[in-house]
């Protein structure tokens, strides 16, 4: 199967998929496996992190699938304690993948007590220079933290990748990426083992359509414009979670949607001027 969607074109000239695949605890063997079989069903953009540890699996997978390198995106994370020397951390999760480039770095989390994101940002900037990575961008940034970097350096992330799904549409981070060009992913696309399968909105749609609720979350997710990284190991929810290109949903029908959102909305309490993580 492939994707009927249109990639994503970046502001540095590289582009992403519509859909990709989100690899948080798809570790060993198992994870492995679970990332060859997205590849089959078309998935070709992988999301890790140097903490997801899970690094040498992807880097296996580039290697096993028998695709070209470069029709194969990779991603990857800076973590807080590396916010001071991200140059190097990228030149270990090259080693780590066994890879000469990385399609996408981005900087996890902002950490903002730390105050070290700035730099975090200039290494990757310098890391990008070297050609270690084709685009860079940012993880869980607010506006204040986006404009900063932009400001202190003059170059705009392409990515910012934020906790978007019904409970939490994010639209105000969301809403400032598209004035500033900047891509936004969206992790937990579908709210986790929160997901509002069963929410009036949703349901209907699905019903209405012929799909799943979790098709309509995510067909919501690519008409809102954001990229979304569900996480599946599973054959058939990885096809099901890709196939959303066949139908659409009405304005009616993604405003109901939307307004599902809430002020408590988050999975976790992870707000980004709060929650850190090393």
């Amino acid at each position: 199967m492939t994707s009927a969607l249109p990639p994503h074109s970046l502001t540095d000239g590289q582009s992403l998929p519509a859909i990709g695949l989100g690899t948080y605890a798809l570790n060993g063997q198992e994870g492995l496996r679970a990332m060859l079989t997205a590849v089959e069903v078309g998935y070709r953009l992988f999301d890790s992190a140097v903490n997801y540890g899970n690094e040498a699996e992807v880097g296996l997978l580039v290697r096993q699938c028998g695709l070209p390198r470069e029709q194969i995106a990779v991603t990857t994370k800076v973590p807080g304690r590396e916010h001071s020397t991200a140059p190097a951390c990228v030149e270990n999760s090259l080693r780590t993948m066994g890879l000469d480039y990385l399609d996408l770095v981005l900087i996890h989390w902002p950490n903002p007590s730390q105050d070290r994101y700035v730099t975090a940002w200039e290494g990757l900037i310098q890391a990008q220079q070297r050609g270690l990575v084709r685009s860079i961008g940012v993880s869980n940034f607010t506006p204040v933290h986006l404009e900063r970097i932009i400001t202190s350096t003059g170059v705009p992330p392409v990515v910012n990748q934020i906790e978007v799904h019904p409970w939490f549409p994010n639209l105000t981070v969301h809403q400032f990426n598209q004035r500033k060009g900047i891509l936004t992913q969206a992790w937990s696309p579908l709210g986790k083992r929160n997901a509002p399968f069963a929410q009036p909105p949703v349901a209907q749609a699905a019903h209405r359509l012929g799909v799943s609720p979790a098709q309509v979350l995510l067909r919501w997710h690519v008409q809102l414009g954001t990229l979304p990284l569900p996480k599946s190991a599973q054959q058939q929810r990885q096809r099901d979670n890709f196939d959303v290109a066949r139908f659409s949903l009405d304005d009616e029908q993604m405003q109901a949607i939307t307004a599902l959102g809430r002020p408590e909305g988050r999975l976790f309490g992870g707000d980004p001027d709060l929650h850190e993580e090393m």
